[in-house]
């Protein structure tokens, strides 16, 4: 392996190899094959906020000297005519001792060793990264880079590193007057895209945006009032335009406060920073601060979700000590979490590492846990608290406990203290509460509890209306999770079962011991089976016969509470095993109402165009009522009645 050549004077001009052994080329090659060369400006940027803060911690103890009536600050600069970019710092800065030891042996990490010997002081949860490392991320977009530095340890002496990208470089002494460092980029030809200002600008913004140490880049203007005094024809000072530098970042964002010292107002500010192209507001948030057993702090947002589940799920933002990492949190938090917005921020979440990496990370696998509890324990608090409230916002949340319910078990359990079935008058109820309200009526002759329910009320309506006026509590659980949510209820709790109220006649929605005397008998049924089979020529309607009341409707469509639910968890995945059979063919029943006066006629009529007519009317009607008749079938179904209407 390459040796260094080494020299402990920093006014003498030095040459060398950057030491890379087996021992330390493996973390590089782990860490920084980044896929987005655009990573680079948020190594340095973070890099230099780190040497701010070390500078302002170290020089308490006088080991350096103090800022001068500066604030810690970093500049990036852009130069389109030289091909360059400058990350700025007024830190620690480094002598070519530190220079040689940092950088030139790139096994070393200044902030680790910053952090074992400064444990005890606050500023170590401020460190972003690890200087020395995320440095050679700037040789994915630069041809050569060059770094000017001088340590603010006193009489240290300024010096320039050179390195071409080879292990060859070089350090010579320089005449930076400050201590700071200046990153400078010489950009490569396949890297020319950054040496635009939008470019620039909105990778700070994508990165940079909560960094603890104003992030400068270039100026704005702001008007202010005329220092001459000069009033406007109304006697108002006039305004002058002043450039003033352009701080790209915000440096105490709200997660980083005390939840107490934060109003409501500032939380919904905060919402708006981070979406601006959100025009809704949030139903409400939740803090996180934890510092044990893991260091953890954030806001979490409950959006209205409009029963919907939110596809695009990136909406999350993983910081690493105020430092952006990602917004594809997925796999990594609880699938169910990845419908809220907000703020997630931990130090204990390593900054430089693939997303598998990240899903396999204990530390991460812990927060992930503690998120969820979190959450619970919100939702919870809000019910026991304030109910009313709660049940307001109920069906915006209600998808989202769904969901939770469904992909995380403990999430599951802990739910079972705020989940409320909602009925078709509005009703809402927990478990409890339903079984007491339903009582003895929704008992079938197995004394199981049926639950009916309805996922469209609009387009179920007679047969909801069948149900309520039968006495029965018909539960609204519209969404697209309806099919495998009440499979994982009937799964928690064994004494009920959901059917679908257009899943059977009504008489049979819950069976019971009692029996219909039919007007038909077996013979007439068969005879009459194949004359409706006949206004059902598509595959996949089975013809039965029920006794009904007369006044019930002559054919009824349902399909199988089972049949229907492969077929809506097979459209939005979770069929399980059905999946490797292809898609589930439609398949109904076709119950005819034995008691009713057309069942009769149909036997009775002797004139074939108008049994055909008749047993067609009687058909669409049905279909109508399960919205399967459409296009030109319902058309002319309509163009029917009008003219029995106008005759």
């Amino acid at each position: 392996m390459a040796t260094t050549d080494k020299t402990t004077k920093s006014e003498k001009s030095q040459k060398g190899s950057i030491n890379v052994t087996t021992e330390n080329i493996f973390p590089i090659i782990k860490k920084f094959l980044y896929s987005d060369h655009e990573i680079f400006l948020r190594e340095l940027v973070s890099n230099a906020a780190d040497a701010t803060i070390k500078r302002q911690t170290i020089s308490k103890s006088g080991d350096v000297t103090a800022f001068k009536g500066d604030t810690p600050q970093v500049f990036v600069k852009l130069d389109k005519e030289a091909k360059t970019i400058t990350i700025s710092d007024n830190g620690i800065g480094m002598s070519a001792e530190e220079i040689d030891k940092y950088i030139n042996q790139i096994a070393f990490s200044g902030a680790t060793e910053f952090l074992d010997k400064y444990k005890e002081d606050d500023a170590k949860q401020a460190i972003i990264g690890h200087f020395g490392l995320g440095f050679y991320s700037s040789f994915m977009v630069s041809e050569r880079v060059d770094i000017i530095s001088k340590s603010a340890k006193k009489g240290s002496k300024a010096v320039t590193w050179s390195c071409d990208g080879s292990p060859d470089y070089t350090i010579t002494p320089s005449k930076k007057k400050e201590a700071g460092t200046d990153v400078i980029l010489h950009i490569a030809e396949d890297s020319l895209e950054f040496l635009e200002d939008e470019r620039l600008m909105s990778i700070l913004n994508k990165y940079c945006k909560f960094m603890p140490v104003d992030i400068i880049f270039g100026t704005r203007s702001i008007q202010e009032d005329d220092p001459s005094g000069e009033k406007d024809e109304e006697g108002n000072t006039k305004k002058v335009s002043v450039e003033i530098p352009n701080v790209v970042n915000n440096t105490a964002p709200a997660w980083m406060k005390k939840p107490s010292d934060i109003t409501d107002e500032e939380y919904s500010s905060f919402y708006r920073e981070l979406y601006p192209m959100n025009m809704e507001d949030p139903l409400f948030n939740i803090h996180l601060n934890v510092d044990f057993p893991f260091n953890l702090t954030g806001i979490l947002y409950f959006p209205q979700l409009k029963k919907q589940i939110d596809l695009q799920k990136n909406k999350i933002h993983l910081y690493s000590n105020q430092v952006f990492i990602t917004d594809n949190v997925e796999n990594i938090v609880p699938d169910f979490l990845t419908m809220l917005h907000g703020v997630i921020d931990s130090p204990d979440i390593p900054l430089n590492v693939s997303r598998s990496y990240l899903q396999e990370d204990g530390n991460v696998k812990k927060i992930s846990g503690y998120i969820s509890k979190k959450v619970a324990d919100k939702l919870t608090s809000m019910f026991k608290n304030d109910r009313t409230s709660f049940e307001t916002q109920w069906d915006d949340l209600r998808i989202f406990v769904e969901y939770g319910i469904l992909t995380d078990e403990k999430f599951a359990e802990r739910s079972k203290k705020f989940y409320l079935y909602k009925d078709t008058e509005g009703v809402c109820r927990t478990h409890e509460e339903l079984i007491e309200a339903v009582g003895e009526t929704q008992k079938d002759k197995n004394n199981k509890v049926i639950l009916p329910y309805t996922s469209d009320v609009n387009a179920q309506h007679s047969f909801v209306k069948d149900a309520t006026e039968r006495g029965f509590k018909v539960l609204n659980m519209e969404g697209q999770l309806a099919a495998h949510i009440v499979g994982k209820l009937e799964q928690t709790h064994t004494d009920i079962q959901f059917k679908r109220v257009d899943s059977e006649i009504i008489e049979n929605l819950i069976e019971k011991d009692e029996e219909t005397t039919s007007a038909l008998d077996e013979k007439q049924q068969e005879t009459l089976t194949p004359i409706v089979q006949s206004a059902f020529p598509e595959k996949g309607y089975d013809i039965k016969f029920a006794a009904m009341s007369p006044t019930s409707s002559p054919f009824i469509i349902t399909r199988s509470e089972w049949m229907r639910r492969m077929k809506e968890q097979q459209a939005i995945g979770g069929g399980g095993g059905f999946q490797m059979f292809g898609e589930m063919p439609e398949k109904y029943d076709v119950t005819v109402n034995s008691n009713h006066p057309i069942a009769m006629q149909l036997l009775n009529e002797k004139d074939d165009v108008k049994r055909s007519a008749t047993i067609k009317d009687a058909a669409d009607l049905a279909r109508l009522s399960q919205g399967i008749l459409e296009g030109e079938e319902l058309t002319a179904f309509i163009e029917r009645g009008f003219k029995n209407l106008q005759a």
